[in-house]
């Protein structure tokens, strides 16, 4: 069986590690280049760097700051934010990135996950899914949670795998920095229907968050970011409390 993965998040706004509640009111969390470093230095087993203002303002992630961090860290790390075309993609890989995540423009022009498996392969495609549950269902979100998008998650997960995705992120909105634990009963539906990978992502809080959504939610890999960036979890400790629940880490 594959191990688990504890995926510390980077939201970078104006250079700098931020942190919200709800994909709102942020605070200032750090270097994004110091605390991928420490990261690694803890035994995180990926990053993910996200430019969450870059699609709402029509802007370009920031190559220099990726070509920074891939001289500092030695674990693959994931980018997002502003990626619209091959070309942007190519520039963050040759940037030193190890995978690009899109969002929002893979809801407007699915077809830009094909193009990027077929260039790229499917590893370097992470196609990431803010969604708010809402009535009976779980709708998906543009623009960082901002703009409705209409679709459904679970189908629109299926059609993003069908097209080439190699790993699902899922943020739920509602869970995202209130520390209550993931959204499991989605987390392990998404399991259910797919065939990749699911990167768990909105509403650790404890240790046992990321023991329930690997053993409840049936995810993949784990995403944090404040439990992390405020030193109110250290890696090395929750892997070794994973561990002795009988969830394979690396340690």
């Amino acid at each position: 069986m594959l191990a688990k993965r504890i995926i510390p998040c980077l939201d970078i706004k104006d250079g700098t590690t931020v942190k919200g509640i709800n994909f709102v009111n942020f605070r200032d969390a750090g270097d994004p280049v110091e605390l991928g470093e420490r990261y690694s230095d803890e035994g995180a087993d990926e990053l993910v760097y996200l430019d969450i203002t870059a699609s709402h303002e029509e802007r370009k992630t920031f190559t220099d700051l990726v070509k920074r961090i891939a001289a500092r860290i030695n674990i693959p790390f994931t980018v997002g934010g502003g990626i619209n075309e091959l070309k942007d993609v190519d520039r963050l890989l040759g940037a030193g990135a190890d995978k690009v995540s899109i969002n929002s423009a893979a809801l407007r022009h699915p077809q830009l996950i094909e193009e990027i498996a077929k260039h790229f392969g499917s590893q370097v495609c992470v196609v990431a899914i803010d969604a708010n549950r809402e009535k009976d269902d779980w709708y998906c979100y543009l623009n960082g949670g901002r703009i409705p998008a209409g679709k459904p998650l679970f189908q629109w997960a299926a059609e993003a795998e069908s097209r080439g995705a190699g790993e699902i992120l899922f943020t739920s909105m509602t869970h995202d920095g209130v520390k209550e634990g993931y959204a499991n009963d989605a987390l392990r539906r998404l399991a259910e229907v797919l065939h990749i990978p699911v990167i768990a992502s909105g509403g650790a809080g404890r240790r046992e968050h990321f023991r329930d959504a690997f053993l409840l939610g049936k995810a993949d890999a784990a995403l944090a970011a404040s439990v992390f960036h405020f030193g109110e979890t250290a890696i090395s400790g929750l892997k070794r409390y994973l561990s002795g629940e009988g969830v394979n880490v690396r340690i």
